[in-house]
């Protein structure tokens, strides 16, 4: 995020890492990823750690209000520690115990925070383009962990939309002017022009849960969002972060957004052991399309400014918007 977290006081930030006997540091805010806020704290003995606090009004993925979300995300980043320590995960990236062994401690009403081992390696970007051998490897590691025994902690990731009610509002309330701030107006006028076909999609997506349930297929551990933004090469290997969205699902809710074709579904199935089914790639190629105009929309209907982020959510909602009303269904 390029925007500081409102409301989180540093000083308290410094008492919490005490925690992890991480201790008289200097903390450099470092505006990347989106959704989370980062850090990276340096001791006097040059030691640096990767600090992340996370916005628990804002995880709908991990639970419905500030408490259940923080419990959601504590099992999501408990699961990723779990991972971590078994034989052949070893590309998991999860944060380190405290010294009562929490891998995340509350950080004042609203947030969060989680201390990371500090990789200095190459991340990726979200829209990067992957060449062939690195889907390749992306595909063989995904492999490894959908074969992994689930950890106990491991929630059971549902395909529905988690904000889709606020979604059904705002497609429900385009009748009367929306207020909060300065792309309120302009999301009313996006979303009226787009309501037809959302709301057809939203139906499609809808009959591909039917199908998806019918299917009976049974659920692995998946990462949730391995796109290339989530990605860290180092030593020539890639490694996984950000597993806020761990979770029990069918393989495909991985491997829609990594396969770009036949070859690397082949690839899955002959690492893997199960085929992948394109009703379910199609199934999560849309529900991450509506999840995210669902977040797009529900921060434009609340109090916001013009900022970096909400410039960014701007163009984001509409290149969303535009990809799902023109899309074919099937």
């Amino acid at each position: 995020m390029r925007d500081r977290p409102e409301g989180l006081d540093e000083s308290a930030l410094r008492r919490a890492l005490t925690a992890w006997g991480v201790d008289g540091v200097s903390l450099a805010y470092a505006p990347v990823g989106f959704g989370d806020y980062h850090w990276t704290a340096v001791d006097d003995r040059e030691r640096r750690w990767f600090v992340t606090v996370a916005d628990l009004a804002h995880k709908p993925h991990c639970g419905t209000g500030t408490d259940a979300a923080f419990r959601g995300l504590r099992r999501a980043m408990d699961t990723a520690a779990a991972l971590r320590d078994r034989p052949g995960l070893d590309f998991v990236v999860a944060p380190l115990r405290d010294a009562g062994g929490r891998t995340l401690r509350r950080l004042g009403d609203r947030h969060g925070v989680s201390v990371f081992p500090y990789l200095d390696g190459s991340p990726g970007d979200f829209g990067q383009a992957l060449t062939p051998a690195e889907r390749g490897a992306v595909v063989e590691l995904l492999a490894r962990l959908h074969r992994a025994a689930p950890p106990a902690s491991v929630p059971l990731a549902r395909p529905a939309v988690p904000a889709r009610a606020g979604l059904e509002a705002a497609l429900d309330e385009l009748g009367a002017p929306w207020h909060g701030g300065p792309f309120a107006e302009p999301a009313r006028a996006l979303l009226s022009e787009h309501a037809a076909g959302l709301r057809r999609r939203l139906d499609e997506f809808d009959r591909r849960i039917r199908e998806l349930a019918d299917g009976g297929r049974e659920p692995v551990v998946t990462h949730g969002e391995p796109h290339p933004g989530n990605l860290l090469r180092l030593g020539g290997h890639h490694l996984l972060v950000d597993w806020d969205t761990v979770g029990l699902a069918v393989p495909e809710r991985d491997l829609w957004m990594v396969a770009a074709g036949p070859d690397d579904l082949e690839r899955y199935a002959d690492a893997g052991g199960r085929r992948p089914d394109p009703s379910a790639l199609a199934l999560y190629r849309l529900r991450w399309d509506l999840d995210d105009t669902a977040v797009y929309l529900a921060s434009f209907r609340t109090p916001h400014g013009r900022t970096p982020d909400t410039e960014q959510a701007w163009e984001g909602l509409a290149g969303t918007l535009a990809r799902l009303t023109g899309e074919a269904t099937g």
